[in-house]
């Protein structure tokens, strides 16, 4: 899902939004991508772009796409899939050809007993640790990291500040999040920080309004999520790192891209920031603006598009 005070401080500056929104699976008949030529500007394959089932997500494959079209690539896109449990594999076998990924995620996916923490020993472990068929590009200099986050009125009456201080009273606690929160987490929290928590709720893209109304008393909001703000809510400092530095990156099927596509990709790494993903996603969740065309504006303010 270590970094929270950095990011959360891009928040306070713009208010933003990432509430997961839902969607049916549009990949029961993906078939795998056939192999792109090394060279030229498309190649005669057409490349698969896809996207988790959250806002963000949806922004970043509309960039990707759009960008790689720019380039004359073939491209078809399926966003708003689903959770990295189901996209992971479309992936692997090739159904889908890039996927924008982050990177700390990804790596506690495909390896539950990492200890890397920061960008390069995340990276340099994917290298290793991913199937032969996958890499990731370029990381982005943009993150979007996991938080545990509370009330105000809950960090001053319990005197927290970091999620270390959160364990001498998580037995008390009722915490919400995604549905898969629990599964990838639980373990990591008892582990890194010996959090047990009284009931774990999936709270979704809710999961700030839950905090806020005391439905749960603390819960896994995202960084760039403008309810932070709005909802007077205080992100506790990951002093200890349970989570993993979360630079946005393109995950890519290797047979499926050429020379075009990857420098493609890793030209729009190399532009986008972690201020820029607020700033693009407030247009995206906050002034509910239409993903490809935040996307498309994105790109042609840099050349890219």
């Amino acid at each position: 899902m270590r970094r929270i005070l950095g990011v959360a401080a891009v928040v306070l500056t713009a208010a933003l939004s990432l509430s997961a929104c839902g969607g049916s699976d549009p990949l029961t008949s993906a078939t795998p991508a056939a192999p792109a030529s090394s060279g030229g500007a498309a190649g005669s394959s057409t490349v698969v772009v896809g996207s988790f089932n959250f806002p963000e997500s949806v922004l970043l494959a509309s960039i990707y796409a759009q960008a790689l079209k720019a380039k004359g690539v073939t491209v078809e896109e399926k966003p708003n899939i689903g959770s990295r449990e189901v996209v992971f594999d479309q992936v692997k076998s090739g159904g889908l050809t890039v996927l924008p990924e982050y990177i700390g995620s990804l790596l506690a996916f495909v390896d539950k007993n990492t200890t890397a923490k920061t960008k390069d020993e995340i990276v340099a472990s994917l290298k290793e640790k991913l199937p032969s068929g996958l890499e990731v590009l370029e990381p982005a200099e943009a993150q979007d990291n996991n938080s545990l986050t509370v009330t105000k009125e809950t960090a001053t009456k319990y005197k927290l500040t970091t999620i270390d201080d959160l364990a001498k009273v998580s037995k008390d606690f009722v915490v919400g999040g995604p549905p898969e929160f629990k599964e990838r987490q639980e373990q990591n929290f008892k582990t890194v920080y010996g959090l047990e928590f009284k009931q774990w709720k999936p709270t979704g893209d809710t999961t700030a309004d839950a905090i806020k109304s005391g439905t749960v008393q603390v819960g896994n909001v995202f960084t760039t999520d403008p309810k932070i703000v709005l909802n007077d809510l205080v992100p506790l400092q990951d002093n200890k790192n349970a989570f993993g530095s979360e630079n946005v990156t393109p995950l890519v099927y290797k047979a499926g891209v050429n020379d075009a596509v990857v420098s493609t990709l890793n030209a729009v790494s190399a532009k986008l920031d972690t201020t820029t993903l607020v700033s693009l996603m407030k247009r995206v969740a906050v002034d509910k603006d239409d993903p490809p065309a935040v996307a498309k504006d994105w790109l042609t303010q840099n050349g890219l598009g």
